[in-house]
């Protein structure tokens, strides 16, 4: 199956999916599969851009309103987790995940789909360890301090993730970085790129401590990042022989490096493309249903010594009862529906001002999963509203062995100090220089239409307006070609920089190592 990987969206769907097309016709391929790894902005109007958190001289609508109400359709299935630049009232009623618009579906505050048969888990939101231990206690209309808490992501999610060790997922999602997962690729390049990151990288405070520790503990083969803006890779080793394959990616813009097209699983056959739900996440979801928090208070997960239950790995009476649930059939039903007015532009820039914030409200996909796995709706707990499931109170009090219990751990995660800012501008268009004052953003990756062999479709898709980088610059003289289906199937290699490049079946070109893979 062919991946198209994004880093940070920003709202600019149309030139994603422009710059796919593009991909698609020089190389003669067809991209099944769109992932997002956050800062997706699924904006429906003004109330929700209302709700984005960054300073209103720089929110702009963009395109994805033109999705969700029909005008545009995603030409390729699209997944994404959410980041730190969200219309976060719209996500939080998807707790579990859902269709945020036609054949766009988001993964939830953590989730695991089927595509295919590649299973894909994914991370929403970033690492503050202040918000760490407290519930999901936010809701609409949020002040400054919960617009931006709403985001930070919480221990039970990350809880819940590690319970896949035993079944790893094949590709794993997150906005931010795992802590220290530079360590594994070409640092000094990035510093080079980012100069900034420099004391961050030395004291190991660059990125976030729970994902590094979801990459220790589960082991996926992929990991996918976006969050600092720039393009990284590294190669992560495991005891027993596991490798995780890191890659981190520039939002989008000219000349920089956001897209990249892999090869994962076997190919598709005639556009079949199925959605499922994952077994093993359904039952670890079920199984966890009474750690539930909406209280902004600390609240920790269970570990050894507890006196309760503290490894959730799905038993298989546990896997065989939640398909029973499912009536056997885990393909995700397609049960979007709109639930409020999409924008519609006048031809002037809107006045944010005069704009209020929703209510918070829960959503009918997320009230259908709830009842019928028979777990709680964090939204239905905080807004009272009434859900069929089999829990009469509605609420859950831990037993007093786990309410007394302080999980030491969690709480030197949460008082970690890391480099991970609310505040990464969403509108840099300047592209950073290396030590020798040249340009890093390479003049051979940028896409311009009249470099390319054959014009993107005008009929269906808008034109595009600027240039857009494509990960297919040059290899260096020095380096050695790599075929990414050896090393993923066969070739052992501690070498990072080998790992991503465009499949040259199609005929593109390949990405270079990680020596030129600095944004």
């Amino acid at each position: 199956m062919k991946i198209a990987i994004q880093g940070c969206t920003h709202g600019e769907l149309e030139k994603i999916y422009d710059t796919i097309q593009h991909i698609e016709d020089e190389q003669g391929i067809k991209v099944d599969l769109l992932i997002s790894c956050g800062d997706f902005q699924s904006t429906r109007n003004l109330s929700d851009l209302k709700c984005m958190a960054c300073p209103d001289k720089y929110k702009d609508m963009c395109t994805f309103y033109k999705y969700y109400s029909g005008e545009a359709i995603a030409p390729v299935l699209t997944l994404f987790i959410g980041g730190n630049h969200e219309a976060s009232n719209y996500l939080q009623e998807l707790a579990y995940g859902g269709w945020v618009a036609p054949n766009i579906y988001y993964l939830g505050y953590a989730g695991v789909v089927n595509i295919n048969g590649i299973r894909i888990a994914g991370l929403s939101g970033i690492f503050k360890g202040f918000d760490y231990l407290h519930g999901h206690h936010e809701k609409p209309p949020y002040d400054d301090n919960s617009m931006r808490s709403c985001y930070h992501i919480r221990n039970i999610d990350v809880f819940r993730l590690k319970q896949l060790s035993s079944n790893p997922p094949d590709i794993m999602l997150s906005h931010d970085w795992p802590r220290g997962v530079t360590k594994y690729g070409n640092a000094e390049q990035l510093i080079r790129f980012k100069k900034h990151f420099k004391d961050e990288i030395e004291q190991d405070k660059l990125g976030s401590s729970p994902t590094w520790e979801i990459l220790e503990t589960v082991k996926p083969a992929f990991w996918f990042a976006a969050h600092l803006h720039c393009k990284f890779a590294a190669l992560v080793e495991h005891e027993g022989g596991r490798r995780t394959k890191f890659l981190a990616l520039d939002k989008c813009l000219p000349g920089r490096r956001f897209l990249q097209v892999l090869d994962i699983g076997p190919p598709v056959q005639n556009d079949d493309i199925s959605i499922q739900y994952d077994a093993d996440w359904l039952a670890i979801l079920k199984s966890t249903n009474h750690l539930i928090s909406v209280e902004k208070k600390p609240r920790y997960t269970p570990g050894p010594g507890c006196g309760e239950r503290y490894d959730f790995t799905p038993t298989p009476g546990e896997l065989e009862n939640v398909k029973k649930m499912f009536d056997g059939c885990l393909d995700i039903p397609y049960n979007f529906a709109q639930s409020v007015l999409a924008y519609k532009p006048n031809g002037q820039r809107p006045k944010l001002s005069m704009v209020h914030q929703p209510h918070a409200t829960v959503n009918s996909q997320t009230t259908q999963f709830c009842q019928k796995l028979g777990i709680q709706d964090p939204m239905a707990l905080l807004v009272g509203a009434h859900t069929n499931t089999n829990f009469p109170n509605r609420t859950f009090s831990l037993t007093n062995k786990l309410a007394n219990y302080i999980n030491e751990k969690e709480t030197n995660i949460s008082l970690n100090s890391t480099l991970n800012p609310d505040e990464i501008s969403i509108h840099e268009e300047a592209n950073s220089e290396d030590e020798d004052g040249k340009n890093s953003a390479l003049e051979d990756n940028v896409f311009s239409p009249e470099k390319s062999k054959k014009a993107p479709d005008s009929g269906d898709r808008k034109s595009m307006q600027a240039p857009l980088s494509l990960p297919a610059p040059q290899l260096d003289e020095e380096s050695e070609e790599v075929d990414l289906a050896s090393i993923l199937n066969t070739q052992p290699s501690s070498q990072a920089s080998d790992l991503f490049f465009i499949d040259k079946e199609g005929g593109g070109d390949k990405d270079p190592p990680c020596e030129d893979n600095a944004a």
